[in-house]
């Protein structure tokens, strides 16, 4: 009976003092893919290979399609198709990029710079003028810029500073703004 305790003992502890550990499951997530897809992105464009930054952005896209962190994946798809050469792919980038976070002063000069590129300044001019929405005078005052309009352009973007001054994207004009005073 002794023996029988110490036998049972035995292999009580045995399974106490074991190192069995439930197996770790492996979790699916496609955010945190899309962050390692567009830093990818981000290295390819630093060895100046744009082909796979291109589709790098395009899987970080697709991965994770409707967050703020989806525009800054637009946003480096736009430069990419920018610095090759295809401005017509990059405008439908940086607008996706507007959309979906439209409060990041980048884009829209990138956007505007895809306008000059393409040489439709004065239809977009038209086309933001008639427009009630409060950033679109972002947009009309950065296309000025680009126009080389400079005093129209700082007093668009100064009237928007005034009226909207809690909004994220103000300090970001309020800099641009100066840049436009220091060049005239």
């Amino acid at each position: 009976m002794k023996r029988f305790l110490i036998i049972i003992t035995l292999i009580s502890l045995t399974f106490i003092t074991s190192a069995y550990k439930k197996p770790d499951v492996y979790v699916i997530d496609a955010e945190k893919n899309a962050y390692i897809h567009n830093n990818l992105g981000l290295m390819y464009v630093n060895e100046k290979c744009y082909y796979a930054a291109i589709e790098e952005y395009k899987i970080a896209i697709s991965l994770n399609p409707n967050t703020q962190a989806t525009a800054v994946y637009y946003n480096n798809l736009g430069e990419v198709y920018l610095i090759i050469g295809y401005p017509e792919y990059a405008l439908s980038c940086f607008q996706h990029a507007i959309k979906q976070f439209s409060l990041n002063f980048k884009y829209y000069k990138n956007l505007a710079k895809t306008y000059k590129t393409l040489g439709t300044i004065d239809t977009e001019i038209n086309k933001y003028s008639n427009n009630t929405n409060p950033l679109n005078k972002v947009m009309l005052g950065v296309l000025y810029a680009e126009k080389g309009d400079i005093k129209r352009a700082i007093t668009i973007l100064d009237e928007f500073c005034m009226t909207e001054p809690d909004l994220m994207i103000t300090p970001s004009i309020k800099n641009y703004i100066k840049d436009l005073v220091s060049t005239q």
